[in-house]
């Protein structure tokens, strides 16, 4: 048995939460929340040069995977591996990028089932800028 961080309860070491306060995994000293997260050490600009976040923290929010190559659910990074992406470079089931291969994408140019583009696109409904505008001017 140990005691909460939170409450002092006792607990015990096994526990997902605490009987007295709700706490979760009340006997770990520290916690960060649920999922799984790495920085890389190596970093360019500040940012690390590889972030992969499939990680929620304590309060249930998403962990945005911020980094040079950029790996999760949410991301943001030069290349940007993820489920909602922001990048130069995206591979996404929905992004920003530059140049993107999504399911849903705004980009430069890209290959998407849906999306906008600026330069040149590829897929199933993708749509220039400039087509749209005509459309509806």
């Amino acid at each position: 048995m140990k005691s909460c961080r939170e409450c002092g309860h006792q607990v015990s070491e096994q526990a997902f939460s605490c009987p007295n306060c709700g706490a979760p995994y009340p006997a770990h000293a520290q916690w960060d929340g649920w999922g799984y997260e790495y920085k890389s050490k190596a970093e360019v600009f500040g940012l690390p040069l590889v972030h992969v976040s499939f990680k929620f923290s304590p309060n249930r929010r998403p962990v945005v995977a911020k980094g040079i190559i950029a790996i999760g659910q949410f991301g943001v990074g030069v290349l940007s591996i993820t489920q909602f992406g922001i990048g130069l470079f995206s591979l996404s089931q929905f992004t920003i990028a530059g140049i993107a291969v999504a399911q849903f994408a705004l980009a430069w140019s890209m290959i998407a089932q849906f999306g906008i583009f600026l330069n040149r696109g590829y897929g199933q409904l993708v749509f220039s800028v400039a087509e749209l505008l005509e459309r509806f001017s």
